[in-house]
């Protein structure tokens, strides 16, 4: 007899949740995005290739590796 009730609390907490917008600092959050590109390196990206290789010849089976 009770799913009823349940069942309504949990959509009403569901659409809360969906609804739910959190004040957002658009300013401290340009300052964040800002601070991370001027410290990281030159975004040419050759840091994630180079990543990715390394991985790849790690998880290769070795029958596949020479």
């Amino acid at each position: 007899m009770g799913r009823g009730r349940q069942k309504a609390k949990h959509t009403k907490v569901a659409r809360d949740l969906k609804y739910y917008s959190p004040p957002t600092d658009l300013t401290a959050l340009q300052r964040e995005l800002q601070g991370q590109r001027s410290e990281s390196s030159p975004a040419d990206g050759d840091d994630w290739a180079e990543d990715s290789d390394d991985r790849a010849d790690e998880d290769a089976p070795s029958a596949y590796r020479r």
